[in-house]
């Protein structure tokens, strides 16, 4: 089959991915390097999410207003994110301004200013960030998670650091993070949209031709040696009990990596999905309820989130874990295997309608794995799933011995009953 992207390597190893959607009015692009939450260590917690706010500050050439400006003006928008294993700076803009989406961006990551003053200034705005995760137990539960799947690691450490380790990030830390980090052989451009690829590759070799090589950044690999079912309580008055529970999973690139995305549509990813239909339709015992799958180099997560009523956690737990070992046990029904076979297929296909969206599949991919899939690549590997691949999946990752619980809600007194509800086997 044709190759619909266009990728090129500079000779300092920096990648261009690009792909051509010509009955487009927009143009997405972002620039990828390839550093996140766990390529830290426990004194620098939250360098890479630092940095990345201190990006949007200012420039050589635009000042923190201009950089947001000369996108807004045009009609784009502008944004970033910091992950566990990337880091990403994005432009959604019409398709004829890409070049000035491509300029800011550049500048930003090759040209910040990083000043004192507005190092001190964010410094206060992540800790309120901080706080204000903390504060919401429908995030705070997926961090108390991270510490049960992966304790005293990167992996299990939230990206946005710890009060005590922001305090401490400087100027010095943050200049010589991105020094190391910020190389062109850990740099990805990604862009989708109409666009010339070939102009694209041009313009980005004019601007980044002279960054760096270096080597590939690295980080710590993970332990995970669980022998038993393991929980976390937190105690905090609100009005219904926020629930994450999550088995260690598969990597990016795992065999089974689609019969585990279509177990997540099977239990979890929609209003038909069977938890949804057990535990709220049918029982009434969570208004919110659903899963999701995480996906690392080395690793992975399968994950079930639910607000459930208060006086209702004792029951809905083993009622869930229930639901989980049903799928480990017995081959899904031909229905809901090829209904959520639809689902994973229609929802890809939908997502790679927008210039965006197609623009972080494309990038993401290349970034960690220097690889793409076309549309039609991964409808092809989905056909070669059946139902005894879910079954081996759900087999793998449901083991008792792999489960791991948190709780937030007003939960004083109840370790030993939720100890008994874990061990339902």
């Amino acid at each position: 089959m044709k190759n619909i992207y266009k990728k090129t390597r500079l000779d300092n190893g920096l990648k261009i991915i690009s792909h051509n959607m010509p009955k487009r009015e927009s143009a997405a692009l972002g620039i990828w390097i390839n550093v996140g939450g766990r390529y830290e260590g426990l004194r620098n917690k939250g360098a890479a999410h630092f940095l990345e706010h201190l990006l949007f500050k200012g420039t050589k050439n635009y000042s923190c207003r201009l950089l947001k400006e000369s996108i807004e003006g045009i009609g784009g928008s502008l944004n970033g994110f910091t992950s566990e294993e990337l880091t990403c700076y994005l432009v959604k803009v019409p398709a004829a301004r890409l070049n000035t989406g491509l300029n800011i961006l550049a500048d930003m990551v090759i040209n910040p200013l990083l000043f004192t003053g507005d190092i001190k200034k964010e410094k206060t705005v992540i800790l309120e960030e901080l706080k204000m995760y903390r504060d919401l137990p429908q995030s705070y539960v997926y961090e108390l998670l991270d510490e049960l799947l992966w304790p005293k690691q990167p992996l299990g450490s939230p990206i946005i650091g710890t009060v005590e380790s922001v305090k401490s990030i400087g100027r010095k830390e943050l200049l010589d993070f991105k020094e190391s980090y910020y190389t062109a052989s850990n740099i990805v451009v990604s862009a989708c949209g109409n666009l010339d690829s070939l102009k694209l590759e041009r313009s980005v070799n004019k601007i980044f031709s002279r960054l760096p090589a270096n080597r590939l950044n690295t980080f710590q690999r993970v332990r995970e040696n669980q022998d038993a079912p393991a929980f976390k309580l937190f105690h905090k008055e609100t009005e219904q009990t926020h629930m994450a529970l999550g088995f260690r999973s598969f990597k990016r690139e795992h065999p089974l990596k689609h019969a585990l995305g279509m177990l997540h549509v099977i239990l979890g990813a929609n209003m038909s999905s069977r938890l949804f239909d057990e535990i709220r339709e049918k029982r009434g015992l969570a208004y919110e309820i659903g899963s999701l799958v995480k996906r690392f180099q080395d690793t992975g997560a399968f994950i079930v989130h639910a607000g459930i009523d208060n006086k209702q956690v004792l029951e809905a737990i083993p009622l869930i874990l229930k639901e989980l070992k049903k799928t480990r046990n017995n081959l899904v029904t031909a229905g809901e295997f090829r209904r959520a076979k639809e689902f994973y297929i229609g929802q890809l296909r939908l997502a790679l309608e927008d210039t965006l969206e197609h623009m972080l599949w494309i990038g993401e991919t290349t970034l960690k794995l220097d690889r793409t899939f076309s549309l039609e690549d991964i409808i092809a590997e989905v056909n070669r799933v059946d139902r005894a691949s879910i079954r081996e999946a759900a087999a793998e990752i449901f083991d008792d011995k792999n489960i791991n619980l948190s709780l937030i809600g007003p939960l004083s007194g109840i370790e030993d009953k939720i100890r008994k509800a874990l061990s339902v086997g």
